[in-house]
């Protein structure tokens, strides 16, 4: 297959460190609990050395698995286990009740369940540490190839047609209040196509949740006519030839928050120094896939199936901001997935405040 890829020009940006900048690390300490910003231990061991992190089968787990696989929660004192979880809401349960003391997670997700929101207990937690940005994507049934691309004006007449008919088109993301409910949302109604509010009510199209890893296969049966996803499956979409990918999340947002890893407020207010821990392996398993020579060892390492479960090479391309979207169109992205790059970890407030609006 041809590698001859569009370029973009580059983007302008700053690049700074984690490591080169004591400012940013403090600014990162803001987000963890008060008894441990500025406090000084005499024993830095955890409080709880063997920690259970919760996964979704997404690319962007890659941080916590590397950490896990490279040995690096034990550098610094943490026993691990990687548990994959079968949906979003399983895993946000999982975490709220004990049985993972860490997790990967939407962004959106400690948010609403500190408020109580999304059919779950109210559970406050804190999130000191974005995992990436970048790297999703929302994909389109194939029959709508070369009439459909970046613009969602161009859909609007087919989910008119629809919903005149008596049949709404059908859409999927992954959990309601998470990162693909909001940019599906937010790309359907810049095309003039009502989501309708979180009761499903005016709406044009009918919403869907569908947990990441059964996203192909509901739509190779014509469960939905698009879906928004982190990778692999939006690429995978189009290796089994029944998607295509319209646009991707960084081209409506470059450098989005995209997942992070969320403690209950709980856990990190009596385990200062174990959360610590876990800051510093995640920041050397980051820094570590950021730097392009090594990743495809990251695509082999969490393409196994105690993770993805999928053929290394359907994450690798994206990973490599290689992008073939499955309609003639290819894209040598700059803005392709990061874990550390241009300050990705850090937790900034407006980001929260962007949920809550």
């Amino acid at each position: 297959m041809s590698e001859n890829y569009t370029t973009p020009a580059p983007a302008k940006f700053s690049r700074r460190s984690f490591l080169n900048r004591g400012t940013a690390l403090g600014a990162l300490a803001a987000g963890l609990p008060l008894g441990w910003v500025g406090g000084a231990y005499a024993d830095d061991s955890p409080e709880v050395p063997d920690m259970k992190f919760g996964i979704i089968a997404l690319t962007d787990c890659s941080s916590i698995v590397v950490a896990h696989e490279k040995g690096l929660f034990k550098k610094f004192g943490i026993n691990s286990t990687v548990s994959k979880g079968a949906s979003w809401a399983a895993i946000r349960d999982s975490l709220a009740n004990g049985d993972n003391q860490a997790t990967h997670m939407l962004l959106g997700m400690p948010i609403a369940s500190t408020m109580g929101l999304g059919g779950a207990p109210k559970k406050p937690m804190v999130v000191p540490y974005i995992l990436n940005r970048n790297g999703q994507a929302i994909t389109l049934k194939k029959e709508l190839a070369g009439k459909v691309a970046t613009d969602p004006a161009a859909l609007k007449p087919f989910t008119d047609a629809a919903r005149a008919g008596g049949t709404p088109m059908t859409f999927a993301m992954t959990f309601p209040p998470g990162t693909h409910a909001m940019w599906l949302r937010y790309w359907l109604a810049a095309g003039g196509i009502n989501p309708g509010d979180a009761a499903g009510a005016n709406a044009d199209i009918s919403l869907i949740t569908i947990p990441p890893p059964q996203m192909v296969a509901n739509m190779k049966v014509g469960k939905m006519d698009g879906f928004c996803v982190g990778e692999p499956w939006n690429a995978k979409s189009i290796t089994e030839d029944i998607g295509y990918t319209a646009t991707t999340t960084q081209a409506i947002w470059k450098d989005h928050p995209e997942k992070v890893c969320a403690f209950t407020e709980e856990f990190a207010d009596k385990n200062p120094k174990t959360v610590k821990a876990v800051l510093k392996a995640l920041h050397e398993a980051s820094v570590w896939l950021d730097k392009m020579e090594n990743r495809t060892e990251a695509a082999t390492i969490v393409s196994a199936p105690t993770y993805i479960n999928c053929p290394p090479e359907a994450i690798l391309g994206r990973l490599q901001g290689k992008y073939l979207f499955g309609d003639g169109r290819k894209l040598k992205d700059p803005d392709y997935m990061t874990f550390s790059d241009r300050n990705c970890n850090f937790p900034q407030a407006k980001y929260c405040q962007w949920w809550l609006t």
